[in-house]
């Protein structure tokens, strides 16, 4: 509980304390917006660093070399909050997240998030959802990175299982023939869901599957590409079980 608490102050202080950054980040951008942008990563980055730290988690990080160095639609399992702090704190580039549209009710939280090229999606608006899609595949045409939680939703399941994939997100690499890079993160729902409200030290194991080009699939694994991907995920959480 005490972990929690001083993430819950943390927080407080972090994002109250941003908001005259947003002015300076604003000036930034006026003179270079790519600074602005990079700036704008690194102190997200760092918060999510130091949330890191206080939680005490361990991570195993597998394959990291596996992502190149251009814009890719990253795709991964989903079962923690902190699958996003473990992941975005290690994106060398830009890398805007699709999140749900709920997000953006937390005013401060969400002007960062805009800031960072992330999306929110309206999961009961198709139309909505689509328009999210193709601003996705636009910031890809641009070199901003996207990453996607295809199951839709945080899974609430036993380890090692998923959800079925949503095959929207994968339109964004097959309309951009951009690379595909899986994420499979095993153990992450330890580090707060499955004992909630406590947060508790936790080994997580996160890994980097080599990238996945869809002009180089034959037609029929194209065609069905979001299943393809989702078994390579299953298939290596199912094998790093093990390393928890």
């Amino acid at each position: 509980m005490f972990r929690f608490i001083c993430i819950v102050i943390f927080l407080i202080v972090y994002l109250i304390l941003s908001i005259p950054v947003f002015f300076v980040e604003w000036l930034i951008g006026k003179f270079n917006p790519y600074a602005r942008d990079i700036s704008s990563l690194r102190i997200v980055q760092w918060g999510f660093k130091v949330i890191l730290k206080i939680t005490g988690v361990r991570a195993t990080v597998i394959g990291e070399e596996n992502v190149p160095d251009e814009a890719v639609l990253f795709i991964g399992n989903h079962r923690s909050y902190f699958d996003i702090l473990l992941t975005y704190s290690r994106c060398r580039r830009l890398t805007g997240y699709i999140a749900k549209k709920e997000m953006e009710h937390y005013p401060s939280l969400s002007t960062w998030m805009r800031r960072l090229y992330c999306l929110f999606l309206d999961r009961k608006d198709p139309k909505q959802g689509l328009k999210t899609i193709l601003q996705a595949i636009d910031y890809i045409k641009k070199g901003i990175s996207i990453c996607v939680f295809p199951e839709g939703t945080r899974n609430t399941g036993e380890e090692l299982t998923m959800l079925p994939f949503k095959d929207g997100a994968f339109k964004i690499a097959t309309k951009t023939g951009c690379a595909i890079v899986p994420i499979s993160m095993n153990n992450t729902a330890e580090i707060f869901e499955s004992h909630f409200p406590k947060i508790k030290k936790t080994h997580v194991v996160i890994e980097y599957g080599k990238p996945i080009y869809p002009d180089q699939l034959d037609k029929d694994t194209k065609r069905h590409i979001g299943e393809y991907v989702e078994k390579i995920i299953q298939e290596t959480i199912r094998k790093n079980a093990d390393l928890v």
